[in-house]
């Protein structure tokens, strides 16, 4: 595991010659030994791709590519930052919501229409979220941030779980995922929060809700 969490604000990291990390531009805070950080503009081990979408979604400040021996220290903004270790499986995470996550990982973007139909460009225009999300799959440790801490809601086939947009962080596990509004169009405008919207899990596996509606 390359991530190890300080406190709730800031994780520690272990460089070893040969392997990378990726973090999101600022993340840094201190570190210790021969570390070098480059930004990477193919975003991470998915390609160029992932890097297209984000600038899509308005989100084109570059990862940085970690590399060396040492140890990195990792926080952004003084939000609250949890570590998720995936083994072999697929992790989808708000992409302003993610903070480091190791190389071993595949790094892809999804859009989240994909999933959700024409509701899923609706979350983009209306609720201020980003249209796109960042998968990582595979066996590694990724960190990701929140406001006010993080949850971990179970997904059964019997119990479907239904999230605020504005709180959502990340999912991992066999899960659809789709986009309701409980408002006409008339009354979505300007409202971004879970009043109007739903976003709905299905499926099994487990949700990670932020305590907080507030953004990033």
């Amino acid at each position: 595991m390359a991530f190890e969490e300080i406190n709730s604000k800031m994780v520690r990291a272990f460089v070893s010659p040969g392997q990378r990390l990726f973090s999101q531009r600022g993340a840094m805070l201190a570190y210790q030994g021969d570390v070098s950080f480059t930004p990477n503009v193919t975003g991470g081990r998915g390609g160029v791709v992932p890097m297209i979408g984000r600038r899509v979604a308005n989100e084109d400040t570059p990862l940085m590519t970690v590399e060396g021996s040492g140890t990195v220290f990792f926080g952004h903004g003084g939000h609250h930052v949890q570590v998720i270790n995936l083994s072999g499986d697929t992790l989808y995470v708000e992409a302003d919501r993610l903070l480091a996550f190791e190389g071993t990982l595949d790094q892809s973007t999804v859009f989240l229409g994909s999933q959700g139909g024409v509701m899923g460009m609706v979350r983009g225009q209306v609720s201020g979220q980003g249209l796109f999300t960042t998968s990582l799959r595979g066996h590694g440790s990724v960190a990701v941030m929140a406001h006010g801490g993080v949850f971990e809601v179970p997904i059964t086939p019997q119990r479907p779980v239904r999230v605020d947009p504005q709180a959502y962080v990340a999912h991992h596990g066999d899960v659809r995922n789709k986009l309701s509004t409980a408002l006409g169009w008339r009354d979505m405008v300007g409202r971004g929060s879970g009043e109007a919207f739903q976003l709905e899990l299905s499926g099994s596996g487990t949700v990670f809700v932020q305590a907080s509606e507030e953004k990033l």
